[in-house]
């Protein structure tokens, strides 16, 4: 029997191509997810990635052997084939691997409704099954094979976003976008066609080998190119977007990245304004402080969750929020079926900025209030010991609240932390927030000293 843990992750298939799985098991995906998903029928989608198509013809393939009609969507951003599963109420396939390298692919899965399938949602029976057939050979073909159709969604899906957001009263705004040669070179012409809008283009090129940076504007590294030509264009915004173009990071007219807390903070206020000032936001606990205010303040409820997007849509979900919203730039929609789509927070951001009359570092000022440190990673060798040491160590202290969310939270009425262990490694990622840039520097320099003593 095939052993695919090395493959199968919490929510999405990922591996190298083809060292770690190929066509032949990606076919096999395709049956199974036909079945787990007790599917008539499947909408599929793949990103620019040199292995793309030809893993997602296989899982098409698949599905058809089972007697389950395909509609193939072809080159789509992920959010695009959430919109797809969504518009169709159809379960969806997407084959990408975000921002890995190259050499790497994978499927992120949806039932209908764009609904996740993770591990406690199908994955783990997903797998059981390509298990087992990798051992047996492939199920039987059904006795009718179903059909297969092509269909483009993106003038769809941009007229749908389009239509969450009014942008009919923006004054002409300069925007260089950094689509680090993935799919949102495909998406971001279409989207942002016909609006008072300079568009510089950056990478726009779809090109799976990554040939100018790493497709993850979360690393500072990579958005260096775009907050230089947004000074040197002397543009109102920048935007740099991720791999599969679902994540969407914003840069102001100084060429200063905006926090995704910011982002946040500033789509919470707009989605509260669209609801009549009523609503819950979900956000995640390592998220700033401020988006909880500014939800309070715009007559909304504040939900904190662990971090990963498992957890926000399934609060989505549970809460019926309108909006939620995480560090790492993924944003969720009640009106996109609570999936999460960057290119739909960079419509609220330009919508915001058209029709403000100032630059965007003074509108995005209000929903920046803190210091922050960012994320720092240690690595550790017991990540329990460490946490019993900080618990050890901050738990006496007066005005001082600790809890166990997400890995270990203290937190004062001027600052707090947060330290969470990675899953998959030997780490311990710190995040810390305070009232100004000294209290928060001396809070992340004592937590550090513990974790790496």
């Amino acid at each position: 029997m095939a052993d695919l843990s090395q493959i199968v992750k919490a929510y999405d298939v990922r591996g190298v191509v083809p060292d770690q799985w190929d066509e032949a098991m990606a076919e096999l995906f395709g049956a199974a997810f036909a079945e787990v998903t007790d599917a008539t029928a499947i909408v599929v989608g793949h990103d620019m990635r040199p292995s793309s198509p030809g893993l997602s013809h296989a899982f098409a393939r698949g599905a058809l052997n089972r007697g389950v009609d395909v509609t193939e969507i072809g080159l789509c951003s992920t959010d695009q084939l959430y919109y797809a599963s969504g518009a169709l109420d159809l379960p969806g396939a997407m084959f990408t691997a975000s921002h890995n390298p190259a050499q790497y692919n994978g499927i992120k899965m949806c039932r209908a409704g764009a609904a996740p399938v993770g591990q406690d949602t199908g994955l783990a029976d997903i797998r059981a099954l390509v298990e087992r057939w990798t051992e047996t050979g492939a199920p039987a073909p059904a006795a009718a094979p179903g059909t297969l159709t092509a269909r483009d969604t993106l003038d769809d899906y941009a007229a749908y976003l389009r239509s969450l957001v009014d942008l009919t009263a923006i004054r002409p705004l300069k925007a260089v976008v950094d689509a680090g040669n993935g799919m949102g070179g495909h998406t971001v012409p279409t989207v942002l066609a016909g609006l008072p809008l300079t568009v510089v283009p950056m990478y726009f090129e779809l090109d799976g080998t990554f040939p100018n940076h790493e497709a993850n504007p979360l690393d500072p590294a990579n958005i260096v190119d775009l907050r230089k030509r947004v000074v040197q264009e002397g543009a109102d915004i920048g935007l740099a977007f991720d791999g599969d173009a679902d994540r969407c990071f914003v840069v102001d007219e100084n060429g200063d990245p905006v926090s995704p807390s910011a982002v946040t903070a500033l789509v919470a206020a707009r989605e509260l304004a669209r609801n009549g000032g009523r609503g819950t936001v979900i956000h995640n606990l390592i998220t700033s402080r401020t988006v909880a205010e500014v939800v309070h303040e715009h007559g909304g409820t504040p939900v904190r969750t662990r971090v990963g997007h498992s957890f926000i849509k399934a609060e989505m979900a549970r809460t019926g929020a309108i909006f939620g919203g995480e560090h790492s730039a993924h944003y969720y929609f009640k009106d996109f079926w609570n999936a999460d789509t960057g290119m739909l927070a960079a419509l609220h951001v330009l919508a915001a900025l058209g029709t403000h009359p100032t630059p965007l570092s003074t509108l995005t000022a209000q929903y920046d209030r803190y210091a922050g440190s960012g994320e720092i990673n240690s690595t550790v060798a017991d990540q329990q010991a460490r946490l019993a040491a900080l618990r050890a160590a901050y738990a006496p202290a007066p005005d001082t609240t600790l809890d166990d969310l997400d890995g270990l939270t203290v937190s004062t009425p001027t600052w707090w932390f947060n330290v969470r262990p990675s899953n998959t490694e030997p780490l311990l990622r710190l995040n810390a927030e305070a009232e100004d840039e000294a209290t928060m520097t001396k809070i992340r320099d004592e937590v550090l000293a513990i974790i790496r003593a």
